[in-house]
């Protein structure tokens, strides 16, 4: 395929963290593409995955953007029918910086082939990319990313969620989210999501709305994960009888499942085994999830912010993905997966698996279930041993993120062919 001059726009900041855009970038470039790269940065440690970006040969446009004008621009929002997810990101300078760099490439006669927008809160600058091209005359391919369906993740989060912000906000932005990601999907030339459940519940959001099938437009891109940089520990080195749950702990799902995990789960464990230690290794615990950790002290640990997460996967016996709601696949699991960690997961954490990923996962829905897979893995080390090689072996063959930029850039042909 002939290599293509990509405009990238993410209204966060790709880091480790904010793996999907991050390893996209860096392997579409690493294929030959060139990618010039349209971003806001919040925090000055985020630039430091911008300069590593830039040193692979991406071109880098950030602008900054502060929490008071994220919060501004919610404000704003609030009284309108477009959902907050929707203008959250919105940042004017930036805006402007995408119309001068399509320009620019316009006038030196290397237009962009493709521009490629992700999330929901930055679908108002593809809007905005869309406007420019039509005011120009210029036929110019808009791939929005929505990578999960927002809705049908508040759905369950109204239903399910253990924060009260989390279920207030997402009963208050549901039903003009549903709105809005229906009408989106019309928008653009291909709408991408990291799982068939978030494909059809997109589908018929949209379907809902203008009564059309979208099927050929909406297409499935699943995540990877960095292969190099997660990978198995040496003979020996795990801890027997640790279990870790990994995560931004902030978030209302992962606080959900850390408080189902800890009060319904693991006491059934301890029952078993009293020596188990529970690891929960993420950023930004709340204060509830601290005290609740406390009462439990030498049996629950709450790392706090982890800047590598590696070590406490791979000193693992098991690792847990206890999630009773959520949306797309889960990097947490694809994670635990690379480091050869077996896996005990909700069915609601695996459903962005292939087939040949659940056979390598423990899938328990009730309390003693998800006890008993965690038990018996610890108390069967060769169990163990398999299940970790066999999420190995997965992961390099279904999540491998080369292979994965090499079909979105699939994709892009195909839509410069139309």
């Amino acid at each position: 395929m002939n290599p293509l001059n990509i405009l990238y726009i993410v209204p966060y900041a790709p880091t480790l963290i904010r793996v999907r855009p991050y390893n996209l970038i860096r392997f579409l470039q690493r294929a030959g593409h060139r990618v010039t790269l349209a971003t806001l940065v919040e925090a000055e440690g985020e630039r430091e995955s911008l300069a590593a970006l830039a040193g692979e040969g991406v071109r880098v446009m950030a602008e900054p953007i502060s929490r008071r004008q994220k919060l501004t621009n919610a404000l704003r929002a609030a009284p309108t029918r477009a959902p907050l997810q929707a203008v959250y990101s919105w940042q004017p300078r930036l805006a402007g910086a995408i119309r001068a760099a399509l320009v620019e490439a316009a006038r030196a006669g290397a237009g962009f082939d493709v521009v490629h927008v992700e999330h929901l809160r930055g679908a108002r600058y593809a809007l905005d990319v869309a406007v420019w091209a039509a005011a120009n005359g210029r036929r110019l391919p808009v791939v929005w990313d929505s990578v999960d369906c927002i809705s049908h993740l508040f759905e369950q989060a109204a239903r399910s969620s253990r924060s009260l912000f989390g279920r207030l906000v997402t009963r208050l932005e549901l039903g003009r989210t549903r709105r809005y990601e229906g009408w989106l999907v019309g928008r653009f030339d291909r709408v991408l999501v990291t799982s068939t459940v978030d494909r059809q519940a997109l589908m018929n959001l949209a379907a809902a709305l203008d009564g059309e099938d979208h099927g050929a437009r909406v297409v499935v891109l699943s995540n990877g994960v960095d292969l190099d940089y997660f990978t198995p520990a040496a003979a020996g080195e795990r801890e027997p009888a640790t279990i870790v749950f990994t995560g931004k702990m902030s978030y209302h799902a992962n606080l959900t499942a850390a408080l189902y995990l800890i009060e319904q789960v693991m006491p059934l464990v301890w029952q078993q085994r009293p020596d188990a230690k529970l690891v929960i290794a993420g950023s930004s615990p709340p204060d509830r999830l601290r005290r609740l950790a406390a009462k439990r002290a030498g049996h629950v640990e709450v790392t706090g912010r982890a800047p590598d997460l590696r070590p406490y996967l791979t000193r693992a016996s098991v690792a847990v993905a206890p999630l009773l709601y959520g949306a797309g696949v889960q990097n947490k699991v694809l994670e635990a997966m690379a480091c050869a960690t077996p896996v005990v997961a909700t069915t609601r954490a695996v459903m962005g698996l292939r087939p040949e990923g659940l056979r390598h996962c423990a899938i328990a829905d009730t309390p003693q279930s998800f006890a008993d897979e965690i038990v018996a893995l610890l108390v069967d080390a060769d169990r163990q041993r398999r299940a970790g090689a066999g999420g190995r072996r997965y992961v390099e063959t279904h999540h491998n993120w080369s292979a994965i930029a090499s079909d979105l850039a699939v994709v892009y042909h195909g839509l410069i062919k139309e």
